[in-house]
């Protein structure tokens, strides 16, 4: 399961990525954190359609509606992890002396 995070955690970053050096910016961290929330967006937001969209009996396929959500699940949990793990460096940052 850790493994399928990491895959689409890491499919995230390398498009947000190749994004940016197609449109020759240098990739600042914030537009990469930026562009990685407007994708979680993105997938919770297709989630939701599918979801709708079975609800109302447009869709019929269950399966695909699941992976949708549990994509979006997944997305969602990677980027609170990121962060977690950012505002831990800050806070180690903040502690030390100078």
């Amino acid at each position: 399961m850790v493994e399928s995070i990491k895959g689409i955690a890491a499919a995230q970053m390398q498009e947000v990525a190749a994004k940016h050096q197609k449109e020759g910016q240098s990739g600042s961290f914030t537009a990469l954190l930026q562009e990685s929330i407007a994708k979680v967006s993105e997938v919770q937001v297709s989630a939701d359609k599918a979801i709708e969209g079975l609800a109302k009996g447009e869709a019929t396929n269950v399966h695909e509606a699941m992976i949708a959500v549990e994509e979006a699940n997944l997305s969602f949990n990677m980027m609170l992890q990121v962060r977690n793990k950012l505002l831990a460096a800050y806070e180690e940052i903040m502690r030390m002396q100078l």
